[in-house]
């Protein structure tokens, strides 16, 4: 990632910063930077301050759980999934689901 790239959303947050667009963009780069403190704030202010962003969810679940938070990962997902059922987005519950099954231990295969 290019420093460029994010200077520039810092940028566009300092004019618009309650846009959770640019908020998950800055999180996610942070993310790739390998910046997991900065990437968590981020996704944090985004489940506070717009819980109705669906995307946050799978990476703030992913990322509690390369910090070892599996309680934190669990609710994030649980939280996720419905925030997607109420958004009727089909593909992020799907996904969600997944990832909350992964970690539970339920990701079984039938026979």
């Amino acid at each position: 990632m290019s420093s460029n790239r994010l200077e520039k959303l810092i940028d566009f947050l300092k004019n618009e910063p309650n846009d959770p667009f640019l908020k998950y963009a800055l999180a996610t780069e942070y993310f790739a930077l390998n910046e997991q403190e900065k990437a968590l704030a981020y996704f944090e202010d985004l489940v506070q301050n717009h819980a109705d962003y669906v995307g946050t969810y799978y990476h703030l679940g992913k990322l509690y759980e390369l910090l070892d938070r599996k309680s934190d990962a669990e609710r994030t997902y649980e939280k996720g999934m419905q925030v997607a059922r109420q958004a009727n987005d089909r593909h992020a519950f799907s996904e969600l689901q997944g990832v909350y099954n992964s970690l539970m231990g339920l990701d079984y295969e039938d026979d």
